[in-house]
Order: structure tokens, then C-alpha cells, then sequence
């Protein structure tokens, strides 16, 4: 297995430095994905991307499109440079870095499989972000006909990259809020299984979120509309696959 970490990043610049420092300890490559931040915070990935040229490059998007879409561009990326996984996390310090073992050795038992992280909050997560994703994981597990996926919005995940390079040239996956959401359900769709790992999960190190309640609320319920018609006509090979 070898693999990379790719870092989606808008606007985070107070809390990149630490995250930057806390991954160079884990020994992996790692791709910044520059999704159009602000002039201060291009600043600052530049400043890192150069002093950290030897296992760290940066992709810089012209414009905000989403997490979605600078993921695909790590994707892309990852793939042209001969990786097999890649491993997703938050640029806002929200993750467990210290995690990222466990996470690549569960890649390692089951290279095919796609391993997900399954959050455990501590006090300072918001009840409704809480009763959201109940919300959320209600639908996916309707959505894959299984308890397979036990949480589909964490973004702490590692990736085959071979099922993402399939799914990417047959699908076009969510580009904002409701990428984790629909990656997750897609690759399931796929045949690719689900390792759920438990990983601790705080608010952000510099308090800044980019959801959106009412838009991206909207948008998930979109997501997952979409995801039950296509559930629909999946449904006999769904059930099979349950049934074995």
C-alpha cells in the first residue's frame, strides 16, 4: 500500500501551520488542495508548501468549488503520482492525527475496503449538528439497504484509490457539503466495503466552519433524494448483497 494524505483547505489559515506540523510526524506525502481561499490564507499554504517541498505539494484552484471538488483534484493528483490510498482530513484541526495508524492499518488488512471514521465528540459538539447526522445515517443506512456505513459525513477516511479512479469516470460525485455523503454511498453502490474506525472528533482549533445550516441542509436533502431514486434501481443487487 502506498499512501497520501489530501488536505482540502479554504480559508484555514490559522489552523493549516498546526495540522502541516502534526502530519509531517506521521512520515506520508501530503497533497494541499487550495480551494480558492483568500489572499492571506494562499499566502500562508505557499509559505508551507515551500518550506515543506520535500513531502508536501500544493494544488492551487483557481476558485471556491467546494470540498468535493478540490478532493477530486487531490484525487487526480494522487493517482498521477502512482499512490494506491489516499486519506482525507479536515484542514481545521477537528481530526485525531494520532489516529492516522490505525486508520492506514485497517487499509493494510483490507486494501479494497474504504475505511471511515466513525466520530466519537466530546462536549463541544452542537446537539443539532449531532441530531443531523442521525438524520444522515438514517438515509444512507435506507439508501445502501445496510448498517454498513456507520458514519457517512466524517471526512477522517482512507481511500482505494482504484474504486475512486472507477467511480470518478462513471459518476459525477457532490462537490460541496454533500460529498462525504455521496462518495461514501457510491463506492458502497460499487461493491467497495466499509471499515468503520472509531476516531476522537473536537471543533475546530480556529473556530471557523464553512457549513452552511440552511444551504447545506438543503443540499444534503437533495443528496439524499437523489441517492434514494438511484437506490431504487439498485435495489435486487442491494438485496443480494445483503443477503449474503
Amino acid at each position: 500500500m502506498k499512501a497520501c494524505v489530501i488536505v482540502p483547505v479554504y480559508n484555514h489559515e490559522q489552523a493549516i501551520p498546526e495540522v502541516v506540523a502534526r502530519l509531517k510526524e506521521q512520515g506520508l506525502f501530503c497533497l494541499l488542495v487550495n480551494d480558492g481561499s483568500s489572499e492571506a490564507c494562499s499566502k500562508a499554504l505557499g509559505a508551507i508548501a515551500e518550506r515543506e517541498a520535500g513531502w508536501l505539494a500544493l494544488i492551487n484552484r483557481p476558485e471556491n468549488g467546494g470540498k468535493g471538488a478540490a478532493m477530486v483534484d487531490g484525487f487526480n493528483e494522487a493517482i498521477r503520482r502512482g499512490f494506491t490510498h489516499a486519506l482525507q482530513i479536515d484542514a481545521d484541526g477537528q481530526h485525531d492525527i494520532d489516529a492516522i495508524p490505525e486508520f492506514l492499518a485497517a487499509g493494510r488488512r483490507q486494501p479494497d475496503a474504504m475505511i471511515l471514521g466513525r466520530p466519537v465528540f466530546d462536549d463541544s459538539a452542537p446537539k443539532s449538528r449531532l441530531y443531523g447526522r442521525q438524520f444522515t445515517n438514517l438515509w444512507i443506512a435506507i439508501n445502501t439497504l445496510s448498517l454498513a456505513i456507520a458514519d457517512g459525513m466524517c471526512g477522517f477516511r482512507l481511500y482505494p484509490l482504484a474504486a475512486v479512479q472507477r467511480l470518478l469516470e462513471t459518476a459525477r460525485i457532490g462537490r460541496r457539503m454533500d460529498f462525504d455523503i455521496d462518495i461514501a454511498v457510491r463506492l458502497y453502490w460499487q461493491g467497495t466495503d466499509a471499515v468503520n474506525v472509531s476516531t476522537r472528533v473536537r471543533y475546530p482549533y480556529d473556530g471557523v466552519s464553512h457549513f452552511k445550516l440552511w444551504r447545506d441542509n438543503a443540499m444534503i436533502s437533495m443528496i439524499h433524494a437523489r441517492l434514494f431514486l438511484g437506490m431504487l434501481m439498485r435495489f435486487p443487487h442491494l438485496l443480494i448483497r445483503r443477503w449474503r
